[in-house]
Order: structure tokens, then C-alpha cells, then sequence
């Protein structure tokens, strides 16, 4: 019996599970057109048994005639055992003969059993031979299973293979929001971030903690702070959860691809090439295929046409959302146009939904020029004068109060405003980038999310810092930079200390962020950080009504002073000081301008 809770739209799919995720769809959406059998193997509590259920739930919504049988091997053992025991078994071999879709959950449990072997040996043979699909999952390769005939782990590993790893910190915060959206059950800003650094090893562990806070919140009836959550859950506050292993996760895709056997590529690759010209597709990549004098490696041609195919129909889905006469274009309908079909969404997108703008108010003017500032400023003044071409990417870094986030959203004004360009700048901070993708995994809509950023001309992120440890935000945003990058578009970053002091940024990104030119902020004094007469920034004006009014609040005379001076009997200036002697105007002994450090260095030298 299915279970209607598991279903693709309530699935969190991170960097863990996306290619288990998408291989389930395909399978779900073409039952027996590629991926037969699929097999699908994590630890437990990590979703295989979701995602083998949302199998057959989508199947059956888009193929209501499907017979989709859902079991698990002690199920079909107890079956197979009491059809024997009461002379029935040629009724328990029709009743899966007519199965179009056979979902078996953990089939580690075939280790010695032979006789239940034999059987699910007969009944896969039955099914693939009349193209039927089949979906099993399992704790562990199929290679790993001891004690089974080889021939049924031939069979197990003939499809395709694919792991689910544990998810990483954006998956679970993601993961967590989404329990508490199907609970109607609201947590203190902050509450479900702290919670998804839960040692929990796994999805299921987590979803215990979570509901350990929901009850503590609803039976006692006492909100759940941030500081809370450990002291509830009865444990020491855990490390951040560990980096995926990319190289383990990539060498596990590659090793999943089975090659087809060579007497009958052929076939099967014209039976690809006819499906998906028959859904409109351009199929030149595999038909240049078919050419060849040796067989090539069609299970890996077909997922990679396969997944370029999903890509261009989500995005002529997105498109066709921001404007319906997008649909039926041809760029959608043909793989080799895909980056030309990303950019095309990228730039619609970022038209009809507003980037985040920089705060009005903000102005490069405005800011003082000192020594502790001056390279800072003048790399963003060149900035907005050629976004792009000098200085990108630009990291600004220093300590709080040093005006890094007034000079990142004074660029974002200043970018805004050249004339007849229409420059797409996004301006916002690291926290509410965090917080967008968690959102977008959240929602199921992460390629929108992404299309809206890479459609952008400038982006700047304030305060980097938020995605020191967060491996997932960091793989986004490497994939976004390089996108940025590679199409000659200017991105500023601000962070509130040293790129080196980052502990847990990945260091690819960092050798990407000291390619351009870092500049580093000290901290100005309030009253030389702006000129009189500066407009207070936007949001200041509860504070001050203008700048004028703060300075002259900062440089008025102190009465307690002022008493002090009158009780030790100093008299306040009647007349003028004398004049100084000519001696000390003399232009060889003023200093107009103290040098910089190369100044002394040539001084030296001379």
C-alpha cells in the first residue's frame, strides 16, 4: 500500500539526493523507458523509502491504468511463503505478472534466503522482458549484499545505481521548515537554523529533535528560544554538520552507468532517438551516435540527453509563467541551445521579478577619503565606472562600523544610476542569500531562484561571513560566480574580517576572491566618516534628520567641561592668541600631506 505523506512535491532535494531525486522522476513520469531497474541505496532515515514511494504515487497520477505494486521483502517473502503453503504458487506468479510498476523497499534482506532469490530472480526476468520497470532500495550496493546469487545481483546492478547521502546544513534548515509548514507550527527566528547543527545522523533523527521541540513548545506552552534548543534536546550544542564528500559523490554518478550490450545499442538508441523527436526534440547528439563504428556507452547518453531535456522543460515552464507566448519556442526544444535557453529565463526573470535593490541614501560622495579608506573608495569609484572590466571581482573587508556596508550599497546606487545602460544590480547581504536559497529548497523552486541571480549585470553581497561553514550556499555561489565570471559581469562582496580568516570557506572560492582585488577598511571616526551637508541615509532619520545636526551635536562645547575649567579658575579667551613667528609658516617646514608608507620609502631611499 502507498503511502500518500510521500510524495515528490514534499521532498527536499539538496546536493545529497539531486541525483536520485531526478532519476525517481524520470522513471515515474516513463515507467521501463530508461532506468530499469533503478536501484536506490543510503543509510538509514535519508529518504529512500520516500522517494521509492513518491515513485509510484506520481506514476499512478500520471498513469491511472498503471498497476503499481508497492512492498517490502519481508512482505513479499510472507506471500511467496504462505502461496507454497497453501498450494497457490501459480496465483502468486500471475498476480505479479500483470504488475506495470514493482517498488521493492530493502532488499538487503535477501542474504540467504535462496528460495526467495530464485523467485524474485523469475519475476524480474518476467517484467523486464515486457518492459515493466522496477525500483528497489536498500541499505547498500547491490554488491554489497553477501550471500546472493550472481546472477540476481546482475540483475540488481543492470539499470542504474544511485546513493543518497546525508543532507547538508541548507537541506536540513529546508527540510525542518517544511515539517513546521505541515504542522502549522511556528519557532522564534533562528530556532530551526540552530536546530539543523543537530548532530542527528540522519533525516529521521532529526525529525525526532524537532518534534521534542514542538512538543516542549505546545504542552508547556512556553515559546522555544534559540538558547533553548539544546537544553531541550539534552545535548551538548553540535559542529556544524560535515562537508558532502564532492569527489566520493562524483565518483559514485560515474560508477552508477551501466554500459548497454553491444549487440543491441543500436536499438535501443534508435528507440531513444524516436521518442524524443516524437516529442519535439532535436536529437542530433544521438543520431551523430548511431554513426559510429564501435558501440558507445548509451546508459550514460541517455541520462545526460534525458537531464538536458528535464532542463529545457522546466525552463520553458518558467518562461512560459512570465510570459505565455514563450511557450513553443525553438531554443526549448533543442539540447544543444541550453546555456542559450538559461541566459533567455536568466534575463526574463530578472525583467519581471525586482532584484534586491541597494538602500537609497547611500552615496559615494558622501564618504571621506582617509588613509585608512582612500584604496577602498577609489577601487569602487573605478568600479562603477566600468563594472566588469577592472577590479572583479571587489572584496571590501573590515571590522563593524568601518562604512563597508554604506560603500557596497553607495556602489549599488551609483550603478543604478548610469544613464541609458539599465544595469540589473542586485544588492543585498550574506544572510538574506542564505536565506533565499534555504527558501528556494524549500519551495521546490531552486532553478528560479538561481535563473534570478545569473540574469543579473552586477551583484553585490554584504557581509560574506554568513556563509562561512555553509557548504551548500557555497557550492551555489561558486557556480554562480563562475556563471558572473565567465559573462564579464562585476560582483562586490563586503566581509567583516580577512578572506584568510574564514575558517570554513571552500578554497576555491577563496583563490576566486583574491583574484580581483581585495581592499581592506579601517574604522573612520563618525564625524570624518561623512561631509556636511550629507543627507542621512535611508533608515537613519529616526536617529538624526541630517548629518549637519549630528556633527553639530558631536562637536558641541561640554557644560561638564566647561565647569570643570570655570572651578579651576582658567578664564575663557577674551582676545585672539598672539600671532605665531613667520618662522612657522615657512612652506619648507609645513607638512600639507603626511605621505603613505611608498612615500617614506622613497624618502629613504633619496
Amino acid at each position: 500500500m502507498l503511502d500518500g505523506r510521500f510524495r515528490f512535491d514534499n521532498f527536499v532535494v539538496g546536493a545529497a539526493n539531486r541525483l536520485a531525486a531526478t532519476a525517481a522522476r524520470a522513471v515515474a513520469e516513463a515507467p521501463g523507458a530508461a532506468y530499469n531497474p533503478l536501484f536506490i541505496y543510503s543509510s538509514s532515515g535519508l529518504g529512500k523509502t520516500h522517494l521509492l514511494g513518491a515513485v509510484g504515487y506520481h506514476a499512478r497520477q500520471l498513469h491511472p491504468e498503471l498497476v503499481v505494486e508497492y512492498l517490502t521483502l519481508d512482505d513479499f517473502v510472507a506471500q511467496l511463503h504462505q502461496a507454497i503453503g497453501t498450494g497457490r504458487a501459480d496465483t502468486f506468479k500471475r498476480r505479479y505478472s500483470g504488475v506495470g510498476l514493482l517498488l521493492l523497499d530493502d532488499v538487503q534482506f535477501l542474504t540467504g534466503r535462496v528460495e526467495t532469490q530464485s523467485e524474485i530472480l523469475r519475476v524480474f526476468n518476467a517484467l523486464q522482458g515486457s518492459g515493466r520497470q522496477i525500483v528497489m532500495t536498500c541499505d547498500r550496493a547491490p554488491t554489497e549484499i553477501a550471500d546472493v546469487d550472481e546472477r540476481l545481483v546482475s540483475r540488481l546492478a543492470g539499470g542504474l545505481i544511485v546513493d543518497v547521502g546525508p543532507p547538508d546544513y541548507e537541506t536540513r534548515v529546508a527540510i525542518l521548515r517544511n515539517k513546521c509548514a505541515e504542522g502549522e507550527v511556528r519557532f522564534a527566528p533562528g530556532v530551526l537554523e540552530e536546530l539543523a547543527r543537530s548532530p542527528a545522523g540522519n533525516v529521521r533523527e532529526l525529525q525526532g529533535a524537532l518534534n521534542r521541540l514542538m512538543a516542549h513548545q505546545s504542552l508547556l506552552d512556553s515559546p522555544v528560544g534559540v538558547s533553548d534548543v539544546w537544553q531541550v534536546l539534552g545535548k551538548v550544542r553540535g559542529a556544524e554538520p560535515p562537508p558532502a564528500d564532492e569527489f566520493e559523490h562524483f565518483v559514485s554518478d560515474l560508477a552508477t552507468t551501466v554500459a548497454a550490450s553491444v549487440e543491441t545499442w543500436r536499438v535501443r538508441l534508435g528507440e531513444r532517438i524516436a521518442r524524443w523527436s516524437g516529442e519535439g526534440f532535436r536529437t542530433d547528439r544521438l543520431e551523430r551516435e548511431l554513426a559510429r563504428a564501435t558501440p558507445p556507452d548509451v546508459e550514460a547518453l541517455e541520462g545526460a540527453f534525458a537531464t538536458d531535456v528535464e532542463r529545457l522543460r522546466a525552463l520553458e515552464s518558467e518562461a512560459i509563467r512570465l510570459d505565455p507566448r514563450h511557450a513553443g519556442l525553438a531554443l526549448f526544444r533543442d539540447p544543444a541551445r541550453l546555456a542559450e535557453a538559461e541566459d533567455f529565463v536568466a534575463r526574463a526573470l530578472a525583467t519581471h521579478e525586482p532584484l534586491p535593490a541597494p538602500r537609497k541614501g547611500y552615496r559615494l560622495q558622501d564618504l571621506v577619503r582617509t588613509s585608512r579608506n582612500r584604496m577602498a573608495i577609489q577601487a569602487a569609484t573605478l568600479v562603477t565606472e566600468a563594472p566588469g572590466s577592472r577590479y572583479n571581482p571587489l572584496v571590501i573587508h573590515g571590522p563593524s562600523g568601518s562604512g563597508k556596508t554604506h560603500l557596497a550599497h553607495a556602489i549599488g546606487n551609483a550603478l543604478r544610476l548610469r544613464e541609458g545602460e539599465g544595469l540589473r544590480v542586485a544588492c543585498l547581504s550574506g544572510a538574506d542569500f542564505v536565506d533565499g536559497l534555504i527558501d528556494a529548497l524549500q519551495q521546490g523552486t531552486v532553478e528560479r531562484w538561481r535563473a534570478r541571480y545569473r540574469g543579473t549585470d552586477v551583484l553585490i553581497v554584504d557581509d560574506i561571513h554568513a556563509f562561512d561553514g555553509k557548504e551548500r550556499t557555497q557550492d551555489e555561489f561558486f557556480h554562480l560566480f563562475n556563471v558572473l565570471q565567465q559573462a564579464g559581469k562585476q560582483v562586490v562582496l563586503t566581509l567583516d574580517r580577512p578572506l584568510g580568516a574564514l575558517g570554513a570557506l571552500q578554497p576555491r572560492l577563496r583563490s576566486r576572491f583574491e583574484g580581483g582585488l581585495v581592499a581592506e577598511l579601517g574604522v573612520v571616526d563618525g564625524v570624518d566618516r561623512w561631509g556636511r551637508g550629507t543627507p542621512v541615509p535611508e533608515g537613519d532619520e529616526a536617529a538624526a534628520p541630517t548629518i549637519d545636526a549630528m556633527l553639530d551635536e558631536a562637536l558641541a562645547p561640554d557644560p561638564a567641561l566647561a565647569a570643570d575649567a570655570h572651578e579651576a579658575g582658567l578664564a575663557p579667551l577674551t582676545q585672539p592668541p598672539p600671532p605665531l613667528d613667520s618662522f612657522f609658516f615657512d612652506a619648507e617646514k609645513i607638512v600639507a600631506e603626511w605621505p603613505g608608507t611608498e612615500g617614506l620609502v622613497v624618502e629613504e631611499l633619496r
